[in-house]
């Protein structure tokens, strides 16, 4: 333990509006004010890229009402099905209407009708999912333009912690690996609804709703039959009737992951159930981050009793068995409200926060403690400050960094997790799509045609838990150089609390 003097401003210089001799000092809207043209230049292209995508965040927010409105009494089905509608109808840029995939021949070897410029759905699919790809991309360069902005034009210090940090990640191969998986991950999980060769909706949820055109060889002419009907026949099960991945089944529809025994596309599945666990994994971890933050600043600030009381609070919750909690909690809360809100995503959520922040509370509880006895609480102590001041501003800072890192490295886990339930049949209900359950679906036609159906979500669960195990360890490392998968001191902590 190495006792110094904090930085007291996120910029690695002194506090704001202030210098060492007294001074006043520009804050950063002055600062931007007096050279506003590379900030408007680069808030402007933000503003296009965002617009482009603007339905598509207006469709998310309404598929997030919808799934909240149907646990709260009072909302109808319709005012939630015209505000999906609203949101349907802002144009998007990457969206299937303006990407079309789905579409039908005239003949055998006919022209196809309805798909983007005519040309073979395989090929529409490719350039749409392309495109997606290529946004986000731009999209993060352009989030990492905007840093290297106000890095060159409106931060006071020439040097930050923060520098080394990221310096040190460029040239950490394995946890850009993690970085590339997890990116590619969360933007299949945000592009869902377009990913898709078609929608969860017409597909998987409604399918008897909506209708499709084919060529019918037997009577050489274009036909139409429901989406429902055309699964039934277009489900993999063995050598008798398969799919793969790759072909189209019978009516003309393309899957690139071929699909389930139901006849429901694999890859919408996929990418609808990515989003799942992506909400349940991002949302338990902010819960378990705030509440493990909250109770290493306290135990290390208070010490006594009160860190008796939350040991032994946290060792209880690490003994229990966590099949058997959550397996309890389903049973118990099976047919409440809050269990049909997204279709028990609440509740799993709320659970696994339950019992993940332990293990973050005791990720970080050394360096609080150290933090503690820092020379600078003393000084913030005897200024008067109040502990509730000094725990958020002089004591987590220094602690984020390492939050941060447990945090990623523990959304592997919980992939994990609700994967195995939905694969024992707990937690999500169908039929909402979730990996766990494609892998269950497809268990007994592992060593037949239809292999695709469990290994391929199962690629995709061991990916991106490795990819997120990847990251943790390469933010890790980039903190803390010197930390080997130890705890590491409050020293190089202040690399990640701190800095611009």
């Amino acid at each position: 333990m190495h006792d110094r003097t904090p930085p007291v401003d996120t910029e690695g210089g002194h506090a704001e509006g202030s210098t060492a001799t007294g001074e006043k000092t520009a804050s950063l809207t002055e600062r931007i004010a007096a050279t506003p043209t590379p900030a408007v230049l680069w808030a402007v292209g933000l503003l296009v890229l965002l617009g482009v995508e603007f339905g598509a965040v207006l469709q998310t927010g309404a598929a997030l009402v919808a799934g909240l409105g149907r646990a709260v009494p009072g909302l109808s089905p319709e005012a939630l099905d015209g505000l999906r509608s609203a949101a349907r109808s802002v144009p998007t840029l990457l969206s299937r209407e303006t990407i079309p995939t789905q579409g039908w021949r005239t003949g055998a070897d006919g022209p196809w009708r309805s798909t983007f410029a005519g040309v073979e759905p395989k090929h529409a699919w490719l350039v749409r999912v392309g495109l997606i790809y290529t946004y986000a991309f731009v999209f993060l360069a352009w989030l990492w333009l905007g840093y290297r902005t106000y890095r060159r034009h409106y931060r006071r210090a020439d040097w930050t912690p923060r520098d080394d940090v990221i310096d040190r990640l460029r040239s950490h191969r394995w946890g850009q690996f993690g970085l590339v998986i997890v990116l590619a991950f969360v933007v299949m999980a945000l592009f869902a609804p377009a990913m898709g060769p078609t929608t969860a909706d017409r597909n998987i949820l409604n399918p008897y709703d909506h209708e499709i055109k084919y060529y019918d060889a037997r009577t050489g002419g274009v036909e139409t039959i429901a989406v429902g009907d055309a699964n039934l026949r277009s489900g993999s099960e063995g050598p008798s009737r398969n799919v793969g991945p790759w072909t189209y089944d019978a009516y003309g529809r393309f899957h690139p992951f071929g699909t389930l025994p139901s006849g429901k596309d694999l890859f919408t599945f996929l990418a609808e159930g990515a989003r799942i666990s992506l909400s349940i994994g991002v949302a338990s971890m902010l819960i378990s981050g705030v509440i493990g933050m909250a109770m290493a600043t306290i135990t290390a600030y208070y010490k006594g009793v009160v860190d008796l009381l939350v040991v032994l609070t946290s060792d209880s919750i690490k003994s229990l068995p966590l099949l058997m909690v959550l397996i309890l909690v389903v049973v118990v809360f099976q047919g409440t409200w809050l269990a049909e809100v997204y279709d028990g995503a609440v509740l799993l959520t709320l659970v696994l926060a339950l019992v993940n922040w332990p293990h973050l509370w005791r990720a970080v509880r050394g360096p609080a403690l150290q933090v503690a006895e820092a020379t600078w609480i003393d000084a913030a102590r005897s200024f008067g400050q109040s502990p509730a001041v000094i725990m958020r501003k002089h004591m987590a800072p220094y602690i984020v960094g390492y939050m941060m890192v447990y945090a990623s490295m523990s959304l592997g886990g919980v992939v994990i997790s609700v994967a195995g339930l939905s694969f024992l049949g707990l937690g999500i209900t169908p039929p909402t799509p979730e990996w766990g359950r494609a892998v269950s679906v497809g268990q007994p036609y592992v060593a037949t045609a239809s292999w695709h159906i469990s290994l391929l979500p199962g690629i995709l669960v061991t990916l991106v838990v490795t990819g997120f195990n990847a990251l943790g360890d390469g933010l890790r490392d980039a903190i803390d150089p010197e930390s080997e998968g130890d705890t590491a001191d409050v020293e190089s902590t202040t690399a990640g609390g701190g800095g611009a």
